[in-house]
């Protein structure tokens, strides 16, 4: 081995992958020891090698970046995440940011921007695309002190009340969603009441802030 700071690529694209690897051989200070196409395996390949940077994709076929962030910064802390994505929503970057990714790129500037993100992550620095707007960042700042998202909290909540809490944040209605689960309306607000006080919640609005946050909304690309 070399002198070069390590990074494993976890993305379930191939040819995003490939990409990858053609800009980091470019760079002469960095080398990619691992790679994965969903989360199970770009753990083990985190673990094996504890890479200076990792770089995940938001969506991934088996759990989210953002869930598979938090995982890896609890047990690898010296891991810098750089989160690449296709979205610019503001809730997706606050929750990767939030699970203790450094950077965040829209993959479409990734040739241009991931040296930087990758220099700023063994700073200890965070790095957001220069793609993103300035209403973005604005909003982003503003947002600094909103919900306080742990998967503790949702730990909290019933199977079902779990269930009903995605499928919220999804956009289903309550009429729907108690056709769905054969239950009456009356049982799903009761629930939809239930899961707002245990997360100490105000709105649907909330409940889908807080789903993006913790990585449950499966409907990213």
């Amino acid at each position: 081995m070399t002198g070069k700071k390590k990074i494993v690529i976890i993305d379930d694209h191939d040819t995003f992958r490939a990409s990858l690897r053609q800009i980091v051989s470019r760079l002469p200070d960095f080398e990619i020891v691992g790679e994965a196409a969903d989360s199970r395996q770009g753990e083990e390949q985190v673990r094996r090698y504890r890479p200076d940077v990792a770089i995940i994709d938001l969506s991934l076929p088996d759990r989210s970046g953002i869930q598979l962030t938090r995982t890896l910064k609890t047990a690898l802390p010296e891991t810098r995440i750089v989160i690449v994505s296709m979205h610019s929503k503001i809730d997706y970057i606050l929750g990767a940011l939030r699970a203790g990714a450094t950077g965040y790129l829209i993959k479409e500037s990734v040739s241009r921007c991931l040296h930087d993100a990758l220099d700023a992550a063994l700073r200890e620095e965070y790095y957001l695309d220069a793609a993103l707007s300035p209403e973005i960042v604005a909003r982003l700042l503003d947002t600094a002190e909103v919900l306080d998202i742990s998967e503790a909290t949702y730990g909290n909540l019933t199977t079902r009340e779990q269930e009903i809490l995605r499928c919220l944040a999804h956009g289903d209605s309550v009429k729907d969603l108690a056709e769905r689960l054969c239950i009456s309306a009356k049982t799903v607000t009761n629930h939809r009441a239930n899961i707002l006080s245990k997360l100490d919640l105000h709105s649907t609005a909330d409940l889908v802030r807080y789903a993006a946050k913790l990585g449950l909304l499966e409907d990213i690309d």
